[in-house]
């Protein structure tokens, strides 16, 4: 099978891209050639901008895929562009949207893929809903070949999952406090990219998939405290909690404050039914606690990956003075 992934080697995506490798996929890579994670051994790389419309035409001009997944489309500009490079194209066409879709705060858990979508306090969210909302009427219309696939918070070794990354964990070894949104008991569900490619990949030409959107998450369900903890005890040390209501944090960082109030502040739990249904034997199998061992080790190997960032460490120390 004949296949494109548009980005590929991210932090969700390139665990996908080597299980699609693994599983005997012609694949294509069409990205910039700029990210630290390597090209996987058999993939075939197509240098280009996606965002530059006519040089990326002329590139997939000569081309016709199975399946194409856009993992860094965001707006519905760049839809626009998908479906004028893809219609009758493409026998399969993968939108990677997000969890954060849903509505918040949820009316009811677990979520379920006929959850509502409404995302009033994070933009990006909103993005992708009308993301989602464009591509569905594509379907509805003309059948343009629509899967949508909605991550949750998926994580590689890369990523400390925590607001503030490489200084938070600077805090927790130096014994500072660590700001914990509210008061760490809202349900969190984080998943490791390599569960999730066990999930996604098998949907890649898969006619049942078509016009269907699922999410792929862990069952693994996690209190913040817990988070932090697991993270602290993976870097051999304690987490020192300073709980604060999101509203607060929101009101002096607006970004950090969009993220929880828009998702993170929410408990999350997820039924995954829908994809284990379309992918028989499907089960997230990495705990948290493995996966945080991964991500300490990775920071751990380079100093330069531990960089601090000043205004953060500052902004952390000012809530802590609340």
């Amino acid at each position: 099978m004949r296949t494109l992934f548009i980005g590929g080697t991210g932090k969700i995506s390139s665990a996908c891209s080597q299980q699609a490798i693994e599983s005997g996929i012609d694949l294509y890579l069409l990205n910039r050639g700029q990210s630290e994670r390597p090209i996987p051994r058999g993939a075939t790389v197509l240098h280009g901008d996606i965002r530059d419309k006519q040089s990326i035409k002329n590139l997939l001009r000569k081309h016709r895929f199975d399946a194409v997944v856009d993992w860094i489309a965001y707006t519905p500009e760049h839809i626009e562009l998908d479906l004028e490079l893809f219609q009758e194209r493409v026998e399969q066409y993968i939108f990677i949207s997000s969890a954060s879709v849903y509505q918040k705060p949820p009316n009811r858990l677990p979520i379920t893929e006929s959850t509502p979508c409404r995302n009033p306090y994070w933009e990006y969210s909103r993005n992708k809903i009308a993301c989602e909302e464009r591509l569905q009427r594509a379907y509805r219309e003309t059948g343009f070949p629509l899967t949508i696939v909605r991550p949750s918070h998926t994580y590689d070794c890369t990523m400390l999952i925590v607001p503030g990354g490489a200084t938070t964990l600077d805090r927790m070894r130096r014994g500072k406090p660590v700001i914990v949104h509210g008061d760490g008991t809202s349900l969190w569900t984080v998943t490791h990219h390599r569960d999730f490619a066990r999930g996604f990949v098998p949907l890649l030409g898969l006619p049942q998939a078509i016009g269907e959107t699922v999410h792929i998450t862990s069952d693994e369900v996690l209190t913040w405290n817990q988070i932090f903890d697991i993270i602290a005890r993976a870097a051999g040390t304690t987490a020192e909690k300073f709980h604060v209501p999101s509203t607060v944090i929101a009101r002096h960082d607006r970004e950090w404050g969009a993220g929880l109030l828009g998702d993170k502040a929410h408990s999350m739990i997820f039924d995954n039914a829908k994809v284990k249904k379309l992918v028989p034997g499907f089960c997230a199998t990495i705990p948290f606690c493995r996966g945080a061992e991964e991500i300490i080790a990775w920071y751990d190997a380079d100093p330069a990956r531990c960089a601090i960032d000043p205004d953060f460490d500052r902004l952390c120390d000012r809530l802590a003075e609340l």
